[in-house]
């Protein structure tokens, strides 16, 4: 009985904060760079497909985690010539940073670019790790450890160990 309670207490608190990163995302981005669910993309690459995964976050939050074989990128010194010898235009192209909006700023720069096939992470490295994936650090350990980039986006972190 008790286990059916919590569940009941815990649903509501999920929705809402599903509906929430709806609604910061919607006011934030305007959906130019396609969402890719966490779910589809954790397939893709269990079924090897060829994605080049690309985290748009500052170097120091990239070196706390970042999803594994992903390539750093950056966001404020993030330098088109520096990423361009690891890509194709026709390579299937994943952004990410915390959430999603700044990926999706850089993806519009990767469209500019002419590269065509180029999608968002829905959520970025938050949802990846609020729904139980791995991360890993600047020596590719496993790590539980996440930069919560502030505490404002940091409440979208549910699961980790937020570093600030």
């Amino acid at each position: 009985m008790k286990l059916y309670t919590i569940l009941l207490c815990l649903v509501p608190l999920c929705l809402w904060s599903q509906k929430d990163l709806d609604k910061v995302l919607q006011k934030y981005n305007d959906e130019s760079i396609p969402y890719i669910q966490v779910e589809e993309l954790a397939q893709l690459l269990e079924s090897n497909h060829n994605i080049k995964l690309l985290d748009t976050r500052e170097a120091s939050e990239y070196s706390i985690s970042h999803i594994q074989k992903s390539i750093y990128a950056g966001y404020e010194d993030f330098d088109m010539t520096s990423i361009q010898n690891q890509l194709k235009k026709q390579d299937t192209i994943i952004v990410y940073c915390s959430i999603g909006v700044r990926s999706e700023h850089i993806g519009k720069q990767l469209q500019k670019a002419g590269y065509t096939y180029v999608f968002n992470l829905y959520g970025g490295i938050f949802e990846w790790v609020n729904n139980g994936l791995q991360v890993y650090d600047h020596l590719n350990q496993l790590t539980k450890k996440v930069h919560a980039y502030d505490r404002f986006w940091g409440r979208y972190l549910e699961n980790g160990l937020k570093v600030y």
